[in-house]
């Protein structure tokens, strides 16, 4: 064989393989790994939310005992960002640029998520199911096609909460406190809605900043405003606080909280279980505390996979959030199939068909290019003094 033919066929057999060898060459994978990336405050005012990276480690871990994906171990790369957008885009970009994450996922709360979003569009790393309600996860598509949120937008939130006050009490004086970022005023945005038609009933409104030491000042002015119906939007230690200092004033108006600090564990045990009894909020997941769910098969093998993976993590529904993402994340990737690009990922985000096992009944996630809202719609649910009661269907 003549030194030109055998370079011939060196040359065809070498991209006969190149696609092979291309399709596992793609950031953040190789033959035996998929490195995910996830930043989430694990110390600091919002350390609650740190289950949701323990959850999403166990979840994985347990995947991975059984095979992974297609031979691939998913490694979970947690970054502590304190909940400080600032600190958020720093770590970011470390798990980009230096861990060659495939991507983002999971990333708690909107302010943090938000700082990030013009980095990993910019440079095409998809930012997937962010834990946020923002209505500009939806809404912006075009401009940051890379990014995906998670939670049912906040201003419908904000309307169901509406809706339900003017059902139950029309004549009800309302005031409201939300954290002051995009995510307490697209709720806010939301509750002023559904108001819309009695806006007298609006008497107070109060914001306040994650990081504040207290909300002490806020509850007392919209205790001496006259409002019997307090309204709360909050990441989970100002919410305690709230529904603390609103019992121990003396003052019991029909309290409304976020859904995004609805852990019992976390935030009403902290605030007094019998100080938060009749407190109103919204729900998308099923709740572990809920005996509704005991014999539940998707709940059971949870609190089992809890139980052997992460046994210090609260199981309440902050956990149960970090599952459910990671199932999601793993259906992404499943369908994905031997294409792993970045490319491919973000769109196979826009197929999305399933229902996540620890979902609330007739919730499910369904995607398209054009609505990109992974949960559109919520329950309402009470607290009876022991545990979350869903109100309607």
């Amino acid at each position: 064989m003549t030194l030109r033919r055998r370079d011939v066929l060196a040359a065809a057999a070498a991209a006969a393989l190149a696609p092979v060898v291309r399709a596992q060459n793609f950031p953040g994978v190789s033959g035996n790994e998929i490195r995910l990336g996830m930043t989430l405050p694990l110390t600091g005012a919002a350390a609650a939310y740190g289950a949701v990276g323990r959850a999403f480690e166990a979840y994985m871990a347990g995947l991975n005992d059984a095979g992974g994906i297609n031979g691939r171990k998913i490694k979970v790369l947690l970054a502590d960002d304190g909940y400080a957008p600032n600190r958020t885009l720093e770590q970011v970009r470390k798990l980009v640029e230096r861990d060659q994450v495939l991507m983002i996922v999971g990333q708690t709360g909107t302010a943090p998520a938000l700082a990030t979003r013009k980095y990993l569009n910019e440079a095409k790393v998809p930012q997937l199911f962010a834990i946020s309600g923002a209505s500009t996860w939806s809404q912006d598509i075009e401009q940051y096609p890379w990014s995906l949120g998670w939670l049912p937008p906040y201003h419908i939130e904000g309307q169901m909460i509406a809706k339900h006050i003017l059902a139950t009490r029309p004549n009800a004086k309302v005031g409201v406190m939300y954290q002051n970022d995009d995510a307490g005023k697209g709720f806010l945005v939301g509750l002023k809605g559904g108001l819309a038609t009695r806006p007298g009933q609006l008497v107070k409104e109060e914001s306040f900043e994650a990081s504040d030491p207290t909300v002490d000042s806020q509850v007392i002015s919209l205790k001496s405003s006259g409002a019997d119906v307090m309204v709360m939007f909050g990441v989970p230690k100002p919410t305690a606080q709230a529904l603390r200092r609103a019992f121990d004033s003396d003052w019991k108006p029909q309290i409304y909280i976020g859904s995004v600090a609805i852990s019992i564990p976390q935030v009403l045990e902290p605030a007094g279980l019998d100080k938060s009894k009749g407190v109103i909020s919204t729900a998308y997941l099923k709740d572990p505390a809920d005996p509704a769910w005991s014999n539940d098969k998707a709940m059971q093998d949870f609190r089992a996979l809890m139980k052997a993976r992460s046994p210090q993590t609260p199981l309440d529904n902050i956990a149960v959030v970090g599952a459910s993402i990671a199932m999601a994340t793993v259906q992404v990737l499943k369908q994905c199939g031997a294409d792993l690009s970045r490319q491919n990922i973000i769109k196979q985000t826009m197929s999305l068909d399933m229902t996540l096992p620890l979902a609330l009944p007739g919730l499910n996630v369904r995607t398209t290019p054009t609505q990109r809202d992974v949960f559109s719609a919520m329950r309402l649910q009470q607290f009876d003094g022991v545990r979350w009661n869903v109100m309607s269907a």
